[in-house]
């Protein structure tokens, strides 16, 4: 009885829903026959298939779940890599999402994607970077042949990855409420890396961590002696965490300083303390000139003397205390910080002794030693394989070093290109205050990251790339958002102010 039942249910499930029942069986026999025939990953590529077509569903119907999937998978992405097994890389999951929701806005007739808004000043220096990326293709410095391989490997982060970002920002970001929430989400993922960093201080280390720190991560983050530990939080590294911290916090700050909405000023200030916190606990020296090179670009950009002079004053009176005291002397972490003063410090000798080493074999490869090309690529017979082996420090150098004088100088224009046309947009083409003070926020942290990369490698390390040239594209999309913004932020100030009211209504209701 109980088997004519349950033979019953089966029948109705395949007779409502044939066409699946059909493509299940079909790709039940696929499996086993490429497991037959091809081997243990064709089988399992096709067991998956049904679950990458659904993802791609589900992208296609929710597109704003994918985006904001997308900006959460970017800022996890070293954070996988050292606690949580993903057999995927995850950074090929985020490539994956922004091609796909690039696809979509091309396919998707239900709403206007904005193309147009692509094509701006960002775009033309991206442009002109890729194409001396594309000439790369043919750099033989080496002399052992082109290698397509190694190329496409390193062009995708250098390059085809700014592209991406620059078109899904721009097709994505279409509304202030998007760009509210794009705001807040950042700085909720900043306020998790200020508390795992906390975690990993008070409460301590994973087993993961803790191998890290006493294998490749000994010699730069465990110091004096194992009795100062630099902290990464959910990073690749403390350099990294550090300067990132210092940019994050650097643009919350201007965003508290400049919304004329409370709740959001409070939030953005209070986050702002918390990023800053862990900074110090990375102990990343350069972090310290990142906020202050990007501190001066906010001055310059604010307009405002209202907001320039105390900003000034307080920014002063952080650098006399760090730079002219002894003011927390007895944290490890400050006085390594205050240590990036001194300008007798070991570790910049060494990376000024590298660099002097590297222009050595440069002179001779005005091109680089070409993109994608490590150690493991080149013959020991080479001379460039020194090169190679010798730690860059710093993005500008590992960009000198596979581009050359060529690349090095070509790419410090299109920074300098994308930061002056957004400079432009903040100083000259915006009206609303508030809206200013997002573009100048962005135009401060992609100031600061840039410094960093000067000093450490950490331009294109996740999640910098999406972060920041991210926040770049958004910018550029401003004055496309201003007219809408403005009505916005009425309606949010409209609301404020009638809270206001009736909690003053209710005071002076309970004192009668």
């Amino acid at each position: 009885m109980v088997n004519k039942v349950y033979s019953n249910r089966i029948s109705e499930y395949a007779n409502e829903n044939r066409g699946r029942v059909i493509i299940l069986f079909l790709l039940f026999i696929l499996a086993i026959y490429e497991f037959l025939h091809s081997g243990l990953s064709t089988f399992a590529a096709v067991c998956i298939s049904p679950i990458i077509i659904l993802i791609g569903y589900s992208v296609f119907k929710w597109r704003m779940a994918a985006f904001w999937g997308l900006i959460v998978a970017n800022y996890f992405v070293s954070f996988k890599n050292v606690n949580i097994y993903i057999p995927v890389p995850l950074s090929l999951i985020d490539e994956s999402i922004e091609i796909l929701l690039i696809v979509i806005a091309i396919i998707d007739t239900r709403t206007h994607p904005h193309f147009e808004r692509i094509f701006n000043i960002m775009l033309l220096a991206i442009s002109i970077w890729f194409g001396l990326c594309l000439v790369e293709i043919f750099n033989n410095t080496c002399g052992i042949g082109i290698n397509l391989t190694a190329w496409f490997t390193g062009a995708r982060l250098m390059t085809l990855q700014l592209l991406w970002i620059l078109i899904v920002f721009s097709l994505y970001i279409t509304s202030p409420k998007i760009l509210i929430r794009y705001l807040k989400l950042w700085a909720c993922l900043s306020l998790f890396s200020a508390f795992w960093t906390w975690k990993m201080a008070y409460i301590g280390l994973t087993d993961a961590e803790n191998s890290f720190l006493y294998g490749a991560g000994m010699n730069t983050h465990l110091l004096q002696a194992g009795t100062l530990i630099r902290y990464w939080s959910v990073f690749s590294d403390a350099a990294n965490y550090g300067c990132h911290a210092a940019s994050a916090a650097l643009a919350f700050i201007i965003f508290g300083i400049t919304s004329k909405i409370k709740k959001d000023k409070i939030f953005f200030l209070l986050v702002s303390i918390a990023v800053i916190w862990g900074m110090f606990q990375s102990g990343t020296r350069t972090a310290i000139f990142c906020m202050v090179g990007g501190f001066g670009v906010f001055l310059v950009l604010s307009k405002s003397f209202r907001i320039m002079i105390p900003s000034a004053i307080v920014g002063a009176m952080f650098l006399i205390l760090l730079v002219f005291t002894n003011i927390g002397n007895g944290n490890q972490q400050i006085r390594r910080m205050r240590s990036a003063f001194d300008k007798k410090d070991a570790s910049a000798n060494v990376r000024d002794v590298n660099k002097a080493a590297i222009a050595k074999y440069m002179k001779d490869a005005p091109w680089g030693i070409g993109i994608g090309m490590f150690e493991k690529d080149i013959p020991a017979w080479n001379k460039f394989k020194i090169v190679s082996q010798i730690p860059p420090d710093s993005e500008y150098v590992f960009i000198w070093v596979r581009t050359g004088v060529i690349g090095v100088s070509i790419f410090t224009l299109c920074m300098i290109i994308i930061l002056v046309g957004a400079s432009y947009i903040v100083l000259f083409k915006l009206k609303n205050s508030s809206l200013i003070g997002i573009g100048a926020g962005m135009c401060a942290a992609f100031t600061a990251i840039q410094l960093g990369g000067y000093a450490n490698q950490v331009i294109f390390q996740y999640p910098n790339g999406l972060t920041f040239f991210g926040g770049m594209a958004i910018v550029y999309l401003l004055p496309h958002l201003e007219p809408e913004w403005i009505k916005y932020e009425q309606n949010r100030l409209t609301i404020q102010e009638e809270k206001n009211r009736l909690k003053l209504e209710n005071k002076l209701a309970k004192r009668v």
